[in-house]
């Protein structure tokens, strides 16, 4: 069952890329104590992803910030590897955090899958973002249509902190 808002995030393991290489970082690590801006989406360097989805956090940093938001995290069914060049190629390696769910176990548990095999993408997240405060579900946006950036998007999320 699709997670909802007031829920604890449950118990997953990401990679995220550090100096010394990838890391894991289990969900009360990084949501634990904290407010966090999180966006998901079906892949890196997708055109809706990349061109749409990724732009809005990345020229809002510091509005999240100024609203009392502690990290801003995108999550992706993707590699550690990947995610770190997409973080680079998007010019969002300062300030966002790309958590590597890269055997979609969180995707899995919070509900939130997109079967993209049709298309030879496998099992993918859907696109949403959410505000979690402490590792509970504040808000939770999901986009109707995948190829749409608007409910999910930086905008709409600001407007609900």
């Amino acid at each position: 069952m699709t997670i909802k808002v007031g829920e604890k995030l449950p118990e997953a393991n990401f990679k995220i890329m550090t100096a010394d290489g990838p890391a894991a970082v289990s969900t009360d690590e990084y949501f634990g104590g904290v407010k966090v801006a999180l966006f998901a989406v079906p892949g890196a360097f997708t055109p809706t992803c990349h061109a749409k989805h990724l732009p809005g956090f990345v020229d809002n940093v510091e509005k999240f910030k100024a609203k009392g938001i502690d990290k801003i995290a995108c999550i992706s069914v993707n590699d550690v590897f990947v995610m770190d060049a997409w973080a680079k190629a998007g010019g969002a390696s300062d300030g966002i955090d790309f958590l590597a769910d890269g055997s979609a176990d969180f995707t899995k548990a919070v509900d939130l899958v997109l079967d993209g095999s049709a298309l030879g993408m496998g099992i993918r997240s859907v696109r949403y973002s959410m505000l979690v405060d402490d590792g509970i579900v504040k808000s939770l946006n999901v986009e109707d249509v995948p190829g749409s950036a608007e409910a999910s998007g930086a905008e709409a999320l600001l407007d609900q902190i």
